[in-house]
């Protein structure tokens, strides 16, 4: 998933480009450092309802129209919009951005933030200057006005997509693309500015639904069974094991200078798993992934909001909305995968589909 290959043909041809881009930016009078090479960065692209809060200009676009929407952004595109549910998150990203240049003043090999939105152009207006207004490295846009920009997510090379979308959201997820819909805290926490965390669910998040299935069909004892008879085989991956491995190789640059105890990426699993019961075959698929996570969290399916407090994570992805309203009650920035079984059942209560009429 989120893979893409460049050919050896159109290497040389985005070589040159690059080298022209790369002259023409290092010429601008600015302090802001130039956007890594796509082909090696871990690129995130993140909708502008997600970046910045627009909940009162989607309300215009609602109600009102597309036209009166635009007129209302370009009245006040000298105003820069609040702080979104990703916000803090891209902060973390230049953070880590940061470091990495200081440890490797010529890599490629950092974090790339694209601003994907289906907003019209005349509204981009508004949008780079509310960019500049708190500093932050977005040099890429993909606006669409109108249409999804889901077709664009590959040729932007995208390692992870963020939305409000949710339709959105499923469809990049369909496509291969590690994805998720993004909440808004329901009371602000102030989170670590010095190191990206990030928290992840198992199950239909970094793994497959595979044992989900059997939870949900045949209940916990066959699960637990099905676990002791398959520990030494790996869970299939997930749609954000991509994500997860992206992140994996830039703490490992960190760890090639000695930087693994200052390191500025921290992952964890937080899952509903038992440790006993459940856990050896999550942690053995991780291993044979060649993948770390730092800290591994079982809860025997325990809330996960408090111990998401005492985290306080930039990011937690979760396939479950239960476990994402319990996550952004106590002030934790929630991001739903919807994908798997698990979208079919609320609270373990399977979802009854409204009947098609003949």
């Amino acid at each position: 998933m989120s893979e893409l290959k460049v050919s050896e043909s159109s290497t040389s041809a985005e070589e040159k480009d690059w080298l022209e881009a790369k002259a023409f930016f290092d010429n601008l009078k600015t302090n802001k450092p130039r956007p890594p090479k796509p082909r090696f960065a871990v690129t995130i692209a993140v909708s502008s309802r997600t970046l910045f809060n627009m909940v009162a200009e989607r309300k215009i676009y609602e109600e009102v129209g597309v036209e009166d929407y635009v007129k209302f952004q370009i009245e006040h595109e000298d105003e820069p919009l609040k702080p979104g549910a990703a916000f803090p998150f891209v902060k973390a990203l230049m953070t880590v951005n940061t470091r990495l240049r200081e440890l490797y003043p010529d890599s490629e090999e950092l974090f790339d933030i694209v601003l994907m939105t289906n907003n019209h152009a005349q509204v981009g207006v508004r949008l780079i200057n509310s960019i500049n207004h708190y500093d932050l490295t977005i040099e890429r846009f993909c606006m669409t006005g109108g249409k999804s920009p889901i077709g664009y997510l590959k040729a932007y090379m995208t390692n992870l997509y963020l939305s409000k979308d949710s339709d959105k959201v499923t469809e990049a997820i369909e496509e291969g693309i590690a994805a998720a819909t993004m909440f808004t805290p329901e009371k602000e926490v102030v989170l670590c500015d010095t190191q990206l965390r990030v928290a992840f669910d198992g199950d239909a998040v970094l793994f497959s639904d595979e044992s989900e299935i059997i939870v949900k069909k045949h209940g916990l004892d066959s699960f637990f069974e099905h676990e002791k008879e398959f520990e030494n085989k790996p869970l299939a991956q997930g749609p954000l094991k991509c994500f997860l491995e992206a992140l994996g190789k830039l703490q490992r640059k960190f760890y090639a200078k000695n930087e693994r105890l200052n390191c500025p990426i921290r992952t964890f699993l937080v899952t509903a798993r038992s440790a006993a019961s459940s856990g050896a075959r999550v942690l053995k698929t991780l291993r044979s992934w060649g993948l770390e996570i730092d800290e591994a969290l079982f809860l025997a399916g325990a809330p996960k909001g408090p111990l998401l407090e005492k985290i306080k994570p930039h990011i937690f992805f979760d396939d479950q909305m239960f476990h994402i309203e319990g996550a952004k009650e106590l002030g934790t920035i929630a991001a739903h995968v919807p994908y798997g079984i698990g979208q079919k059942y609320n609270r373990g209560k399977l979802i009854e589909e409204p009947k098609k009429e003949e």
